[in-house]
């Protein structure tokens, strides 16, 4: 038995269909089952409830042989480290009571760096939560998301991508996709043991002005680089409903990822996945940009 968080988002609702694609037995802790295609609620067993639940998280856990762990940061907590790692105080512990044998979780680049990252500094420690409870864990660390850029679809739409790095600072980054397969690859292994980070820099390093030309060639229109003070970037999320300490935390993860925390893994072969950012944005951007016009 597969247990999958988050099974809705960008890395779940991609994760899930290849467990099952296999014929795995999976078990999917889910707030609302609606946001399920009719056919994974069909062929996945369904729990429905937060994985901040103690009481879910020891319906979902009893029995499982493997557990994909990723804690969305919520926008309203009082500190990067209650949303990651208070919150999964419960996960851990349910790993302990049921002995949960394998752990795969959403993680980030950088550990070990002295840099304080907000988010990612948090997901580490959330790293270190789930190590202490003995079971066998691979932390997944990743760089940004390709993903992301569709937050940013209204306005590339209007030509323009924004972004609060400078134009031509280079970093790794990778697609949910990826993401999913390199997941679904150790929840299916029962092979593996020990406690390691596995880190992992996508597809390629990119910088915006390469993202905005490459954006340019596929979409057909011009598209630019627009630079935004994270004061402003701030505000703006303050605005939205984030905390202080949230809107705060997402401004360090950035001033980090300028300081090059991304950036101390040397990219291989071994840690390349298979996405570029052209093949993205032919596949995800422009039909999104698309249904926005």
């Amino acid at each position: 038995m597969i247990v999958v968080t988050a099974p809705t988002g960008q890395i779940g609702a991609k994760l899930v269909p290849m467990l099952l694609g296999r014929g795995e037995p999976v078990r999917l802790v889910v707030r609302d089952p609606a946001k399920l295609p009719g056919d994974v609620r069909e062929r996945a067993e369904v729990v429905v409830g937060s994985h901040r639940d103690r009481d879910v998280l020891d319906h979902a856990l009893d029995g499982a042989d493997a557990l994909f762990w990723l804690m969305p940061a919520a926008a309203t907590a009082s500190s990067p480290y209650e949303a990651y790692v208070t919150a999964s105080i419960p996960g851990a512990d349910a790993v302990v009571r049921h002995a949960v044998p394998r752990v795969v979780i959403i993680s980030a680049l950088g550990r070990g760096s002295r840099i304080y990252a907000g988010h990612v500094s948090a997901s580490h420690a959330m790293e270190d939560l789930f190590r202490s409870t003995g079971a066998h864990v691979r932390a997944l660390a990743l760089p940004t998301f390709m993903d992301n850029i569709l937050r940013q679809v209204a306005a590339i739409g209007n030509g323009v991508v924004p972004g609060t790095l400078p134009a031509d600072f280079r970093m790794p980054w990778i697609a949910t996709k990826d993401i999913a397969a390199l997941a679904a690859g150790y929840l299916l292994d029962r092979t593996w043991t020990g406690q390691d980070s596995v880190e992992t820099l996508g597809g390629e390093d990119l910088s915006y002005h390469d993202i905005a030309e490459t954006l340019t060639d596929v979409l057909g229109t011009p598209v630019r680089y627009q630079f935004g003070e994270r004061a402003a970037i701030e505000q703006f999320l303050t605005g939205r409903g984030f905390s202080d300490a949230m809107a705060r935390s997402m401004m360090d993860m950035d001033r980090a990822g300028e300081r090059g925390i991304n950036n101390t893994t040397p990219r291989t072969a071994e840690n390349t996945t298979p996405t570029t950012f052209r093949e993205f944005a032919e596949e995800t951007v422009k039909p999104a940009v698309a249904d926005r016009t």
